[in-house]
């Protein structure tokens, strides 16, 4: 014991010791800029340093988004070798910045730089060896993983000020596309966080508040969106301008600045060569690797450790280094172990954020000397890449759209013009293969164009892989994703040369009643709007016709009489409803209809929805976040969101649906007490993911979990990560059959619905039918990787369940119906739930 205490006294010393030395070392907390950039070279005096701006050196503090700004403005308006402009505002209205870098001379010629730059997608002819490459640096997506953007401080600086030969050549050959911050907000969330917890005397103790920031945590924007997944999808401000700018440069290199694990060191790509998305060529990695030799021969200088090829993969087009793989360029991610703050202790010994951002720097640096060297053979590929695809593309056409939702329809369809796809509209209706395309419902997409690849990645259904382990998604399929019918064997003899729309019918003023049919992507919003303003409204258990017109199963009516409004200020609310969200509203004159009559119990009256959802520690951020942007952004339905620790103190008889996104764990028992007396007195709750667990074991939600047992037979110590790993479902889509006379089917079409699901939650199915109104088929595959065992657990399993609960309703979702905001085809599933809760 006494030895014990001894060895322990000695290491506590030698700790304090090194420590106080590491404390003394200013480039631990409080670096000087010389710790980071060359000095042997000049800098132009007239450029201001970051300090002079900031009030300190890089590095001793986390730059705030405002302080950046206010940095890149000072040298754009210093430098000839700078220019910027602000490209839109974040949702918390933050500038989103692009600095573009490159020499005097260039900048002067920069308009026709571009039209030549972009000719080498189109052209065999193009002539490289005078052209400037193109690199997009980007920094920090992540909010919190914070060492890129503050890094972008000194790179933006140096391309500003240094001089002589190898920056002039630099600048001569190459234009740069800056971006200093991916995630204003989140960038800005953080910053705030880590300053105003840091201690004097910096504590590297991972224990210290600095480093566990409060939920959800800075690495999200706004609305809590992982932001690195949205370079596909486009659904977010900040990913639409950056996404702007790529088209309107096709970059040949875009780098992509992150942060991982405190206790790793420093990767850079190429990831795992297995992973590789099979539409990116060879060719691709291989350049990415001869630009790795770059980045190892300028983090050797300054000591630091380093791998490649050993993590991370190219498979998801959909995040910013794998998105350039698919579009001619190349995509290289950085990822530097990171401090979350001013200094952690690691494996590696204190871990400094001025050190982080060194490496950040370094990358950067590094990045641009691979450019310069390798620029024609870089430029050629980017060349030679369109060239191929050109060769590659069919003459035909996709055509895809739904005839009773224009809303789902244009929203598909704006995807793929951010991406300067070319898209067609109809000049007649079409039928192929028993579906019906409508004018002004459909749109063609010709194949044989620039973005040929773009198009098949966003299209394609595949479900072989030559690896069964994926960093993200395994299947994104855009049309099953929005629930769209398409065929990828269509005649362009169908396009119309000009765009057209779906238009909506002129309201006449009825002394009756008016219906709108639920199909359409905005219905939820202006029933909404209509129940908001003491409308009254009902819901169509059963479909009917009337005066030449059938209607669905949901269809909603609104009588005239007993109304809060005149008949004339009816009719105006639901014309300016009606235009505003492209939806069609039909007016009627008698309620006698072939099928259930207009004054029939089976026309059910419904509520306004209030709305609370939880949040909070113990709840996942992205899954919160996307239901907050549904009914903020697209629905415009009032949320309160709550958090969950707070709940007991909260009046909850203020609401009558309460939503739990997916729960790591199950709440205290409180809180699952207070939320099963506040559903028995009427309320209804909505659960995904593992908040049915605890739902089901609460009794709120009785449910039987299908179990998968798959013993590791002749796996050997080395090969069980990956043995383990491909038994998850990352993200994939299946097939489900609906029963559409259930309130959940309501305004979907048909009786097949593919679903996204990234959990291994199998549910056996009610032993009475009428409850399992979701159900997977017998081959639900549809796009993406899943085990066999995992698949045989599927089949004809159930991702959704109703259960009264007192004189409430709790229902459960097994997977995200809401997923990064480009799943439009399950959005109505939630909002059926919401609103039709009562009919089930």
């Amino acid at each position: 014991m006494k030895i014990t205490r001894h060895i322990l006294v000695i290491l506590s010393c030698v700790f304090s010791i090194a420590f106080a030395k590491a404390q003394s070392n200013p480039t631990l907390v409080n670096p000087t800029l010389d710790y980071y950039l060359p000095q042997d070279i000049s800098y132009d005096s007239k450029i201001s340093k970051p300090q002079d701006v900031l009030g300190y050196v890089p590095g001793k503090w986390h730059v705030t988004h405002d302080k950046l700004v206010e940095y890149m403005r000072v040298l754009a308006q210093q430098s000839d070798r700078i220019t910027i402009e602000n490209r839109g505002y974040t949702f918390e209205d933050r500038p989103l910045l692009l600095l573009t870098i490159t020499s005097p001379e260039n900048h002067a010629n920069l308009d026709s730089i571009q039209k030549e730059h972009l000719a080498l997608s189109n052209s065999n002819e193009a002539d490289v060896s005078n052209m400037p490459i193109v690199v997009y640096q980007g920094f920090s997506i992540h909010g919190n993983e914070a060492s890129g953007s503050n890094a972008a401080l000194l790179l933006a600086y140096y391309l500003a000020a240094a001089q002589g030969d190898e920056i002039n050549n630099l600048l001569k050959n190459t234009v740069i596309l800056f971006d200093p911050s991916f995630n204003p907000d989140g960038l800005q969330r953080f910053a705030g966080w880590v300053n105003q917890h840091k201690n004097k005397n910096v504590t590297p103790d991972g224990y210290d508040r600095e480093y566990s920031e409060a939920w959800p945590g800075g690495r999200t924007n706004h609305y809590w969106f992982d932001m690195n997944r949205d370079w596909l999808p486009v659904q977010l401000p900040e990913s639409q301008a950056r996404i702007e700018t790529f088209h309107n440069w096709m970059p040949n290199i875009l780098t992509d600045h992150h942060e991982m694990g405190t206790n790793a060191t420093f990767f850079f790509q190429p990831g795992i060569p297995s992973r590789t998305h099979p539409l990116t060529p060879a060719m691709n990695q291989q350049l990415t690797r001869e630009i790795g030799n770059y980045h190892a021969t300028e983090l050797d200088k300054i000591g630091s450790l380093y791998y490649t090829e050993e993590s991370y993969d190219d498979f998801y087009y959909g995040k910013g280094s794998t998105f350039p793989d698919v579009n001619g360029s190349i995509g290289i991610l950085f990822e530097q172990a990171s401090s979350r703050g001013h200094a952690q202790n690691s494996e590696n010994g204190v871990l400094t954020f001025p050190f982080t951002v060194r490496n950040q720097y370094t990358a950067g640096i590094s990045t641009l000397k691979a450019a310069v060297s390798m620029r024609e053979k870089i430029l050629n590929y980017h060349k030679d890449f369109y060239a191929n695809a050109r060769k590659e593309a069919d003459n035909g056409a996709i055509i895809f759209g739904d005839h009773t939702d224009a809303g789902r329809t244009h929203a598909l369809a704006d995807i793929l013009r951010r991406h300067k796809i070319e898209v067609k509209s109809l000049k007649n209706d079409v039928n192929r293969n028993g579906k019906t395309f409508k004018k002004g419902y459909a749109y063609i997409v010709p194949k044989n164009q620039k973005n040929s690849r773009l198009i098949k990645a966003m299209f394609e259904k595949r479900t072989q892989f030559q690896d069964s382990l994926f960093y993200d998604i395994s299947a994104w399929t855009f049309p099953l994703a929005f629930d769209m019918d398409y065929d990828e064997n269509a005649s362009l003899n169908n396009a119309a040369d000009r765009m057209s729309n779906s238009k909506t019918n002129e309201i006449q003023i009825s002394d009756y009643a008016y219906l709108m049919p639920w199909n359409e992507y905005k219905t939820p919003k202006v029933l909404n709007s209509l129940l908001s303003k003491g409308i009254r409204s009902k819901v169509a258990m059963e479909p009917f016709s009337i005066e030449g017109r059938s209607y669905d199963y949901g269809t909603i009516l609104i009588p005239v009489e007993n109304q809060s409004l005149s008949k004339t200020a009816l009719a105006e609310l639901l014309f300016e409803l009606q235009q505003d969200n492209k939806v069609n509203i039909y007016p009627v004159q008698s309620g006698l209809t072939t099928g259930i009559d207009l004054g029939s119990r089976q026309f059910r009256a419904l509520k306004l929805p209030k709305v609370a959802l939880l949040i909070g520690d113990g709840i996942n951020p992205y899954d919160a976040g996307e239901i907050w942007h549904l009914f903020d952004q697209r629905y415009d339905i009032p949320l309160t969101k709550i958090d969950i620790n707070d709940l007991n103190r909260r009046d909850l008889s203020k609401y009558n649906t309460i939503i739990v996104p997916n729960t790591y764990g199950s709440p205290e028992n409180e809180v699952i007490d207070q939320l099963k007396a506040w559903t028995r007195d009427g309320g209804t709750l909505i659960g995904y993911r593992s908040a049915l667990r605890w739902m089901s074991s609460s009794k709120m939600l009785p449910l039987e979990f299908r179990s998968t047992e798959n013993p590791a037979e002749n796996i050997s110590f080395e090969q069980r990560s990956a043995f383990y790993g491909a038994q998850n479902i990352g993200g994939a889509i299946f097939e489900t059959k609906l029963d559409r006379s259930h309130p959940i089917a309501f305004g979907f079409k048909d009786d097949q619905l593919p679903m996204f699901r990234n959990t291994r939650l199998f549910i056996e199915p009610h032993k009475d039918s009428f409850r399992n109104p979701i159900t997977y088929t017998n081959s639900p595959l549809m796009s993406g990787y899943i085990s066999d065992i995992n698949l045989e657990a599927l089949k004809n399993s159930v991702p959704f369940r109703h259960n009264n609960y007192g004189r409430g309703d709790v229902i459960g979702f097994t997977d995200n119906t809401q997923f990064r905001a480009f799943w439009y085809g399950t959005n109505k599933l939630l909002m059926n739930a919401i609103f039709f809760a009562e009919q089930m």
